[in-house]
């Protein structure tokens, strides 16, 4: 079991390489395509449309022929989809490839989270789940840094064979590590695409305040953060690599949560984590938006890693409790929350910076989340 654990930790990494890849590259986009800022941001929207939508799929898969080997199948599919958007002849055939890899990527989060739920007793589940985090945190950490550095030495394109390979590789050490573990867990019965599968936890109050939680912390939080490159590019005028090396910084942060978790839910709880991440992440947004220099940002995005997983953790825990008798379909539609949240925000983001500016959206995004984290510690036990 700890094994298989690492291993879906690893997957997860790389899928969050591939989701935030993009970001320090939209400026040099938007030269290559002869296109805006906003306008090829659309490519973050695709990303992030197909995971959702795709969680339809994966969850029923998942519970049918087992989690594992479901996350192979796909880990090796992403790599294709990576080679396509390498080799993509417009924004238009870039938007299709980066919709087939969230297609294909999104399942490793998702089915990994099902994987561990069936595994590991409630009573434990936090704890370990933060640990776990630290995978898809890392890739999420070195996804923009990846893509600034490889766009300033070799070019956008080399950064997806890049991530091709590694896709690739992660499913050859999958396939071998993880099939003898294939056939366990639990497995569903019944028409394998039934839509009777997700509506009856819908059908569940509590499953649907979670989805809603986790669809406007996704819409408040990675809709700015998705912009935060550009602003630093428009600002600052920072190259690439240093501009991922910002970005970054939220990945350390993630990665200080998940070694701080446990302390924080003995002394604050569940509640006092929802309102701190919520606050903190507020302010420090306003902070990146009003620093006058750069480095002050990269204290910032540290800032704001740790305090989107401080909210995002219990929200987590609450998903893998929505059907224990179908995690996988009942985590995917958390999933699908989670990747649709992200895609309105980046839209409503893109059209409101458009219009107003950076700094106005960012900051009203900011105040947004900080609400949300305070609504949530007050509502936490419909959740």
């Amino acid at each position: 079991m700890k094994e298989a654990i690492i291993l879906l930790a690893i997957a997860a990494a790389n899928t969050g390489i591939t989701q935030r890849v993009v970001e320090p590259m939209l400026p040099e986009l938007a030269v290559r395509f002869g296109s805006t800022v906003p306008a090829v941001a659309s490519v973050i929207t695709a990303f992030a449309f197909s995971s959702a939508a795709a969680q339809y799929f994966h969850g029923a898969f998942g519970d049918r022929f087992g989690k594992l080997r479901v996350v192979t199948l796909l880990t090796g599919l992403s790599a294709i989809a990576s080679v396509g958007c390498a080799l993509a002849s417009g924004l238009e055939a870039l938007l299709v490839w980066r919709l087939l890899a969230g297609l294909f990527a999104s399942g490793t989060m998702t089915l990994g989270m099902a994987y561990l739920a069936d595994v590991v007793p409630a009573e434990r589940r936090q704890i370990v789940l933060a640990r776990f985090l630290s995978g898809s945190i890392t890739g999420q950490a070195m996804g923009p840094f990846v893509g600034g550095v490889l766009t300033d030495l070799a070019g956008w394109r080399w950064t997806f064979v890049f991530l091709g390979a590694v896709f690739s590789a992660v499913a050859v050490i999958l396939f071998v590590r993880t099939r003898t573990f294939w056939n366990e867990g639990p497995r569903s019965t019944g028409p394998l695409l039934s839509p009777a599968r997700y509506t009856g936890i819908l059908a569940r109050a509590q499953a649907r305040a979670v989805l809603i939680a986790v669809f406007l912390e996704m819409m408040l939080f990675f809709g700015a953060y998705s912009f935060l490159g550009a602003m630093l590019r428009e600002r600052f005028g920072l190259p690439f690599s240093l501009i991922g090396l910002v970005l970054a910084g939220y990945g350390l942060g993630g990665l200080a949560y998940a070694l701080a978790a446990r302390r924080l839910l003995q002394h604050i709880g569940q509640r006092g984590c929802v309102a701190l991440g919520g606050v903190l992440g507020g302010l420090f947004y306003l902070g990146a938006v009003a620093a006058p220099y750069w480095p002050l940002v990269l204290i910032c995005t540290v800032g704001l890693g740790f305090s989107f997983y401080t909210m995002h953790n219990t929200l987590q825990l609450k998903a893998t409790e929505m059907a224990p008798h179908a995690r996988g379909a009942g985590l995917a539609l958390f999933s699908m929350g989670w990747a649709g949240g992200q895609a309105v925000g980046v839209s409503v983001m893109g059209a409101g910076v458009a219009l107003f500016g950076y700094t106005p959206m960012l900051a009203g995004f900011g105040i947004g989340f900080a609400a949300l984290g305070l609504i949530l510690r007050h509502e936490l036990h419909r959740l």
